[in-house]
């Protein structure tokens, strides 16, 4: 394997930056996470396992969002309510049995009001049962490596055996902010749900905080008297986000409180370097039996680090790059980038691709490369 190693040298502005104490006074369990990074800013039992009330309606989402990406519904879907969804007791938007609704007026209901009947109908339409629904949701804890969350339902309501923790909630969090759309919904504080007789549902945001705290975007809340008052929060501004994690509080104004805190801390602590950005280009690559045999390498996404506002870094970083045999597109990982600070600790490796598509030669032409490389003993 290839290995080229170049020194950046990054300088920050000092900032002075503010101590971290006890952030979260009133929640049993809280984290606070930068998405890019995935670094754990502040945690407190992040992987104890508890009821997540209505924060379990993130998977509900993703697992929305995923089926939207993949092509397999589409948000004019028209869904049937069923007499299970219409039904369902606690947080509901009071869906009718037998009525149709498009799937993005199911998101909103879900994403805003938090609506039981809602997470059930669309989990009905993705997943053809509410168990083969729930299913998916479990799979998708075990593909994101998660130990401490199974879900027996898919609104959150107390029940045996469904529990998460707040490591785990901002991990799915952290999935569910991929999907950039998602955003679109849970940002609002308020919208209306469109019924199919015409008359308008209103619907208030549940996450006070999209309202009142600059740059809150997301993503929901959740209330059960076992559970206490939960809140999976994101929030940005300017280039950095921070996902927070906070279960068990003892209101819903502590709970805003707690957030608010872990968020005042991020802001005025933290800072995001971009050390390399998606699609630069950082070397060259050899392609065997391609009609071009060399071209450039670029990176697959942003290499980022969290740093205090008055830190400074410097950074090398190392090319690894695999044998590479045409065809080969744009897009491929044909190779990896790490990155290494100067204490010497890795901060990120990414995924390396080639800048264009590369044919493979027909064989006149492989043909002549080949005697080219034996006439001038490069073979």
């Amino acid at each position: 394997m290839k290995k080229i190693i170049f020194l950046i040298l990054i300088s920050l502005i000092p900032i002075i930056s503010i101590k971290a104490l006890d952030l979260t006074q009133y929640s049993a369990s809280a984290i606070l996470i930068e998405p890019t990074t995935n670094k754990i800013i502040y945690e407190l039992n992040i992987h104890e396992r508890r009821a997540p009330a209505s924060m379990t309606k993130l998977m509900t989402l993703l697992l929305t969002m995923e089926a939207l990406d993949d092509g397999k519904v589409h948000l004019n879907d028209a869904v049937t309510i069923s007499k299970n969804a219409s039904g369902m007791g606690g947080s509901q938007v009071f869906l009718e049995e037998n009525s149709s609704i498009k799937l993005e007026e199911l998101i909103k209901s879900v994403a805003l009001a938090s609506g039981n009947d809602a997470a059930v109908a669309i989990a009905e339409y993705i997943g053809g049962s509410l168990e083969e629904f729930i299913n998916m949701m479990n799979e998708k804890v075990k593909k994101l490596g998660l130990k401490n969350t199974n879900f027996v339902n898919v609104h959150g309501l107390d029940a045996e055996n469904h529990y998460s923790s707040a490591y785990d909630m901002a991990m799915i969090a952290k999935e569910l902010l991929k999907h950039q759309q998602i955003l679109n919904y849970t940002s609002l504080y308020e919208d209306y749900l469109n019924k199919p007789d015409g008359t308008k549902f209103w619907l208030v945001n549940t996450n006070k905080l999209v309202r009142f705290y600059e740059g809150v975007d997301g993503l929901k809340t959740g209330y059960t008297k076992p559970a206490g008052y939960c809140l999976t929060s994101t929030a940005k501004r300017n280039n950095i986000r921070f996902i927070t994690v906070v279960m068990g509080a003892d209101t819903s104004e502590h709970r805003s409180a707690d957030t608010t805190s872990l968020l005042n801390y991020a802001f005025n602590t933290y800072k995001l370097n971009t050390i390399i950005k998606k699609n630069k280009e950082v070397g060259t690559i050899e392609i065997l039996k391609g009609q071009k045999n060399k071209t450039s390498l670029i990176t697959l996404e942003d290499a980022t680090d969290l740093l205090k506002q008055n830190e400074k870094k410097e950074y090398h970083y190392k090319i690894e790059t695999n044998k590479v045999t045409a065809p080969v597109k744009k897009g491929d990982k044909v190779g990896k980038l790490t990155i290494i600070d100067n204490n010497n600790q890795v901060v990120k490796t990414i995924s390396l691709t080639i800048a264009e598509n590369i044919k493979k030669q027909n064989i006149i032409s492989l043909y002549f490369t080949n005697l080219k490389q034996i006439i001038t003993g490069n073979i």
